[in-house]
């Protein structure tokens, strides 16, 4: 057996291993406190939201057990399986060499990811969440939006990858630093055009109709000096009944946008607390502190790539005799998130900061009594559990959970 192939098995087996302990350490834990709702909460969310919290939680997590297992057999049946190699055969015998067999291998490898993983997708929306009461999704607004997404997949994906592929086989030793600013400048025009091009294609915005409501949000940016393309209301409803509020875009094209699941169900206290939290991201630049680590880790990534590209053993220890830029993209697509997965708690830790961070800012700009009976809510309405594993959390959360979230914004109240 070829050293690699040893190394990328115990790697896969630590992750798998790692991933289903978690798993089954945040449904213990779940279960041991299902009992009482926790003690900060207890005056907000009754006994029997609390059960319905943690029954939620268990089930997305048993699900995600399975998915966990159908990742591993599918990387498992791609690479030491033969699957990479017998597509890259069939595309070489149709296709011949050239571009056009790497986008054709890299894309029927997620084709295939994707039906797979499909009836997992259906199980979640059409069984977890109608049960829990959360689904508004219809079958054809479902398939109308895979197909959107195909269709999407195809516009964008595709020029993108066969650049990448070409950058690839033509700018010698360095092609991983052109293809590095090509990914970003990918990304940019990405955030730049999802608010205005993207968005629109799978939900309706329209302006903000509160004006009371309008008016605090307006002086509440003037007070942040943060100027946006406008205040929209998203049709959120027709797919879920959680809330949820969000920035998007870059430069010129900033917008706020609310569900409307979300404005039925707080009041302009709260509302513009949530969005003094958003605007703490933007004032605090964790945006743009995030995609330069993102843009770093891919320069890293791609740097990698290219020192493992002419390495025979990469290839042959993961299943695959035909080297290529094709064949080396798609094994280190794969393969990478094995290897990397231990390191998520530093994410975690990092976006975790960022967060604590804008709930400070919200805290001195709007309410932070208002933002704690907002998360409240949020985590009531969405049956956020209240009670997640700390170290499950920790690899999985980009956010504090509720109760030291609720602590964090009571001592600052305290000390001021």
């Amino acid at each position: 057996m070829p050293v690699f192939t040893l190394i990328f098995i115990l790697a896969l087996l630590l992750t798998t291993a790692t991933r289903l302990w978690l798993a089954q350490r945040h449904l213990r834990h779940i279960q041991l406190n299902r009992h009482a709702v926790p003690q900060d909460f207890a005056d907000r969310i009754t006994l029997e939201s609390h059960h319905k919290a943690a029954d939620y939680s268990s089930s997305k997590t048993r699900l995600g057990i399975f998915h966990t297992l159908l990742d591993v057999l599918l990387l498992l049946a791609f690479t030491l399986g033969g699957g990479i190699q017998m597509l890259t055969d069939y595309w070489q015998i149709n296709l011949g060499d050239g571009l056009w067999r790497g986008v054709a291998l890299i894309t029927s490898v997620l084709i295939i990811s994707s039906l797979f993983e499909m009836p997992l997708s259906l199980y979640r929306t059409f069984v977890i969440d109608a049960r829990f009461g959360f689904n508004k999704m219809t079958f054809s607004l479902f398939l109308a939006d895979m197909f959107k997404q195909t269709l999407l997949l195809f516009a964008l994906g595709i020029p993108l990858l066969l650049g990448v592929l070409w950058l690839m086989t033509q700018m010698g030793e360095y092609w991983w630093l052109y293809v590095w600013f090509a990914w970003m400048g990918f990304n940019l025009m990405i955030l730049t055009l999802y608010p205005t091009v993207i968005a629109p294609l799978f939900n309706k915005f329209s302006p903000l109709e509160d004006q009371t409501l309008a008016t605090r949000i307006e002086a509440l940016l003037q007070k942040c000096g943060f100027k946006s393309q406008g205040l929209f209301v998203m049709d959120g409803s027709k797919r879920s009944s959680q809330g949820n509020a969000y920035f998007s875009g870059l430069g010129a094209s900033k917008r706020i946008v609310f569900f409307d699941t979300l404005l039925a169900r707080l009041n302009h206290d709260e509302i513009e607390a949530v969005l003094a939290h958003e605007l703490g991201h933007f004032k605090r630049r964790h945006v743009i502190k995030r995609i330069a680590s993102m843009f770093i880790l891919s320069l890293a990534g791609l740097w990698l790539l290219g020192w493992l590209m002419p390495q025979e053993w990469f290839y042959h220890g993961l299943g695959v005799m035909t080297q290529g830029t094709d064949t080396a993209l798609l094994l280190f697509m794969l393969a990478s998130p094995v290897f990397t997965f231990l390191f998520h708690p530093l994410a975690s830790l990092y976006s975790r900061k960022h967060e604590f961070e804008a709930d400070r800012y919200a805290a001195e700009n709007a309410s932070g009594e208002a933002l704690i009976q907002a998360l409240v809510k949020l985590y009531n309405d969405n049956a956020a559990t209240l009670t997640p594993d700390p170290l499950h959390s920790v690899f999985y959360d980009s956010h504090p959970a509720a109760a030291q979230r609720v602590a964090y914004l009571r001592s600052l109240r305290n000390n001021t």
